[in-house]
């Protein structure tokens, strides 16, 4: 692993002190940002007394147990301000930490119930799940991470709420999804049914005295909270089934992506004036009252895009008022393919000024995992142009490798080749955080991947704590790079991932042509080889090639430059000294090696890169 993690980097920046970096952070644009997403149920637990949310009980009541990958460990918002230091020494300059707000601790049929660990059954939309801490936690983290000069993130949800509501018709296969064809909003329970909401117009018509018509639930199964449960959820309009499509489990392909239940849990009528009026106040306070600096949306696909035009502006101009100018909304849209052509879309007709990069990883995961040619790259990158904005809007799209849903890189690329041995795995998955690092876009680190992490799968496979572990299945795994296991806590700064992957942040910090700088594809292959790119300084126009090998053998081979360049400096791994011919360098690049070189007309500049 010498040729990527010895960096040729004589006089790379240090951290700067807290103070100097907190200067201006307010300033810096989506592009400029490093992101470390957190769980924080499984990141560091600062704090046992909250472990089981301040509830009595066992499991299936506290939803604490940490020897089970589907319930509550203990991790929590105190733990994440502990431990700033380490995620600011891999060159983080945002803190994206998932869902925090009060969830239903315990869910699902007898005998498959899971917690709420994860943050994503929210109950109470207003205040912190109390197994991570309080609100004033929450507060105390956002001015910790800024008084660093680091942004905080929130992972926000409008489609959906905890499973609440019940439906009273049940079937041998649960409540599967019933159309508006079927069952229109204008008959109780189907075709054949009573006449109801007359008037109503429909879904299409988001209008208030269209909605006003709508006063019965009960056009595809009949909706009802039950005993006990009547005011669960807050804000208190939340617990009225009317604000909910009730039409049974989603497929997640035609309509029911949009209308059904995900997974059962409870539905939002996002075309519904008063959902979207709720939504918006929801998290304009968010804003107000901790100044947040961005939002993650989770299933943004399976919101109506008119939701999204009445939501994102609402959140813009609270955050400018707040004195936020650059805050960074970017939505989950799920599509595991190189092809930006789908998640493009949602920056076009939903106004979403960024989406998670699915493509970028879908690319990266085609070379370093399947084996496929670069030229998989050069046509995901081609598709830029298709963001609202172009390839200037793409600078700002989160890439990302895995994450807790799909899954971690490692264990996507241990599954593309099975009996893959740890040192080309370990020389895969570096490779591929080099590329996170150095390509356009704004990279996202999933907590763990710093430590060598490999999951058995995805899901709760790919949830691993952070502290010591009580979990078998997470404590049973190998991980990369290292003779630790998780029964350790997995924090440590000598970790050669945890090493490359604070190199490269600082070597972003350094040069601003890798973080927001135009990008050009100079060469790529139809087979596994050379990737190359130029990325130019937006400010003095410098030119900074960046070149990968994604072969496992060595190579030798010419790729082309601005005909300006005569001589290059080496900042990350050993770039050729001269140029080959005007407009050509020749590049001897190790298997999975890398490069990133400073061009420069004097073939020996004066001064030494920093």
């Amino acid at each position: 692993m010498k040729h990527l993690f010895s960096l040729a980097l004589p006089v790379l920046l240090a951290a700067a002190p807290p103070s100097a970096q907190a200067q201006g952070y307010r300033e810096r644009t989506p592009a400029g940002e490093t992101v470390y997403f957190v769980l924080p149920d499984r990141f560091e637990n600062a704090d046992p007394k909250n472990d089981r949310g301040g509830l009595k009980g066992d499991r299936l009541v506290t939803g604490f147990d940490p020897a089970a990958k589907g319930f509550y460990h203990g991790g929590d918002l105190k733990g994440l301000v502990k431990r700033l230091d380490y995620i600011q020494g891999l060159g983080a300059t945002a803190l994206w930490v998932g869902p925090i707000f009060k969830n239903k601790p315990v869910q699902g049929p007898k005998g498959q119930e899971s917690a709420g660990y994860h943050g994503y059954w929210i109950t109470d939309f207003t205040r912190v799940d109390p197994h991570f801490g309080t609100n004033a936690d929450f507060k105390a983290l956002v001015d910790a991470a800024h008084a660093r000069g680091m942004k905080v993130y929130m992972d926000i949800i409008a489609n959906h709420t905890a499973d609440v509501i019940q439906y009273r018709e049940a079937t041998t296969e649960g409540y599967p999804y019933r159309s508006r064809a079927d069952y229109p909003y204008s008959r109780r329970g189907g075709l054949a049914g009573a006449a109801i909401n007359p008037g109503f117009a429909g879904d299409g018509d988001s209008t208030t005295a269209n909605f006003a018509k709508l006063t019965d639930p009960s056009f595809a199964y009949t909706p009802y909270v039950p005993k006990g449960e009547e005011h669960a959820k807050v804000p208190d309009w939340l617990n009225s089934p009317i604000h909910y499509h009730n039409r049974g489990n989603s497929t997640f392909t035609g309509e029911s992506s949009r209308f059904g239940d995900f997974v059962g849990l409870d539905d939002l009528f996002t075309e519904s004036p008063v959902v979207r009026d709720g939504m918006i106040a929801i998290y304009a306070k968010w804003i107000e009252d901790f100044g947040v600096d961005g939002f993650r949306i989770d299933t943004a696909r399976h919101v109506d895009p008119g939701f999204w035009r009445a939501f994102i502006p609402a959140m813009q101009d609270v955050a400018r008022k707040r004195g936020i100018p650059n805050f960074h909304i970017f939505g989950e849209v799920a599509h595991e393919s190189p092809d930006n052509g789908y998640i493009a879309q949602y920056t076009r007709r939903d106004g979403y000024p960024a989406v998670l990069d699915f493509a970028f990883q879908g690319a990266v995961r085609a070379v370093l995992g399947q084996g496929k040619g670069t030229k998989v790259l050069a046509e995901m990158f081609d598709g830029d142009v298709l963001y609202e904005g172009g390839e200037k809007a793409a600078l700002a799209m989160p890439t990302f490798l895995g994450n807790h849903d799909m899954g971690r890189f490692s264990t996507l690329v241990r599954a593309d080749r099975p009996g893959i041995a740890d040192k080309e795995l370990l020389d895969r998955v570096a490779l591929g955080h080099v590329m996170l690092m150095t390509l356009r876009g704004s990279p996202v680190i999933y907590y763990g991947d710093e430590q060598g992490f490999v999951g058995d799968g995805n899901d709760q496979d790919a949830r691993e704590d952070m502290f010591a572990s009580k979990v078998a299945s997470y404590n049973d795994n190998h991980l990369l790079g290292s003779t630790r296991t998780t029964t350790q806590e997995s924090f440590a700064p000598d970790h050669p991932l945890y090493k490359l992957i604070g190199e490269l942040g600082r070597l972003r910090a350094a040069h601003p042509a890798l973080v927001s700088g135009r990008q050009e594809t100079r060469s790529y292959s139809e087979t596994p080889g050379l990737f190359a790119v130029s990325r130019f300084d937006p400010v003095s126009g410098a030119e900074y090639l960046v070149a990968f090998n994604t072969s496992d053998q060595p190579i030798h081979v010419a790729t082309t430059i601005g005909t300006a360049a005569t001589g290059l400096e080496s900042l990350f791994g050993q770039c050729p000294a001269h140029v080959a011919a005007p407009g050509s360098v020749v590049l001897e690049l190790p298997a999975f090696g890398s490069v990133v070189c400073r061009a420069h007309s004097d073939p020996s500049p004066d001064k030494p890169g920093t």
